[in-house]
């Protein structure tokens, strides 16, 4: 079942998605305030160039709203039914910046500092993952972060991504010399993903 109810505009809301303990849904005007705290966190934002102070926080999930209504799909905001209504986001998103790989969809989350190593950001990732080779039938979904986020490195892998250090790459968003510029990419392709069947305990609710 789906709840990709109509608006009033006559355009679909973005679908959700549910996982053993986790579900991807669209987001509310609720939860800016707590993704605002997340991404002034020092912890949250050690990999990334910057915390975000509110109105960034606030500009970033306007453009996440703006990403599914302009292509169906986007970073879900993640609830953890009967832990927390709003732990942070996992999703899709087309990659914004020139680079060997691209054009290119990648899947990347963002969870609250206290909700790390309970295995939930790889478990709502399996979820984008299926919707994104099922549903939107993409022939690839690609991950990349810096060497040194070891978390998010793990998750990749978990998910049975690809990474081949000859596609290292220096993210062109960020100046030369900048300590983070250099990225890693993985890679999954959806032949390989259904051959796997990585997912499986995913569906819309």
């Amino acid at each position: 079942m789906t709840n990709n109810r109509p608006r009033p505009d006559g355009t679909q809301s973005p679908v959700s998605l549910r996982g053993e303990r986790v579900l991807l849904r669209p987001w509310r005007d609720a939860d800016r305030a707590p993704f605002a705290a997340i991404n002034a966190d020092p912890r949250v934002m050690a990999h990334f160039p910057t915390a975000l102070p509110r109105p960034d926080s606030d500009a970033l999930a306007d453009r996440i709203e703006a990403h599914f209504a302009e292509h169906g799909f986007g970073p879900w905001a993640l609830e953890i039914p009967g832990v927390t209504e709003f732990a942070g986001f996992v999703g899709l998103l087309r990659v914004s910046f020139n680079a060997h790989f691209t054009p290119a969809v990648e899947i990347g989350w963002r969870l609250a500092a206290d909700l790390w190593g309970r295995g939930y950001a790889a478990e709502a990732a399996a979820c984008a993952l299926r919707h994104g080779f099922t549903a939107l039938e993409l022939p690839e979904i690609v991950s990349f972060t810096v060497p040194a986020n070891h978390r998010s490195l793990a998750v990749m892998q978990r998910l049975g991504m690809h990474y081949d250090i000859r596609e290292d790459f220096l993210h062109p968003r960020l100046p030369p010399e900048h300590p983070l510029r250099l990225h890693r990419l993985y890679r999954l392709g959806r032949e390989e993903w259904m051959e796997r069947q990585a997912g499986e305990h995913c569906e819309r609710p």
